[in-house]
């Protein structure tokens, strides 16, 4: 994690990063500290699979709860509906075609609550940078990997 300052997150997506924090540090890591120690009593240690993927697997939930708590403390919580205005923001939804007709509907978040998939697209992406500012009826051309596609904003929301 870099030193930028601090990072925009909606408050559902910091909510999703606080409830794995406490479920990892109250539910997970109890649960295997205790099979670990289980493991631990069977005897040798060196060849006990069990205590060995134990071990291994407390260590990456101690490196992410370390990671999520530095993470946290750097947050800025923006409710989205407070940005609400014509043009495409933080939190927005943006309805878009492109130049086959082909209807698309993004999400502009921060790093944190990335989820491509269900078109939760970072303010710094390529088709993020493309839209922020803009507003319905604008054309953009978004540069991406495979390459130029242009997009029209059809409507943009805040919810």
């Amino acid at each position: 994690m870099t030193d930028e300052g601090p990072r925009p997150i909606t408050p559902a997506g910091y909510a999703k990063l606080e409830r794995e924090l406490q479920d990892l540090w109250h539910q997970e890591r109890p649960k295997l500290v205790n099979e670990v120690a289980d493991a631990a009593a069977l005897g040798d240690r060196s060849e006990n699979a069990e205590y060995i993927f134990g071990k291994k697997r407390l260590r990456e939930i101690d490196r992410r709860i370390k990671y999520l708590s530095k993470l946290l403390d750097r947050l800025q919580v923006i409710d989205p509906k407070r940005n609400e205005k014509e043009q495409a923001d933080f939190g927005a939804t943006v309805h878009v075609e492109d130049e086959d007709g082909n209807a698309k509907r993004y999400t502009l978040v921060g790093e944190d609550e990335i989820e491509a998939k269900q078109g939760r697209i970072s303010l710094k992406s390529p088709i993020g940078r493309a839209l922020l500012g803009k507003m319905v009826g604008d054309e953009v051309t978004v540069r991406r990997p495979k390459g130029e596609v242009e997009l029209v904003i059809e409507r943009i929301e805040y919810l």
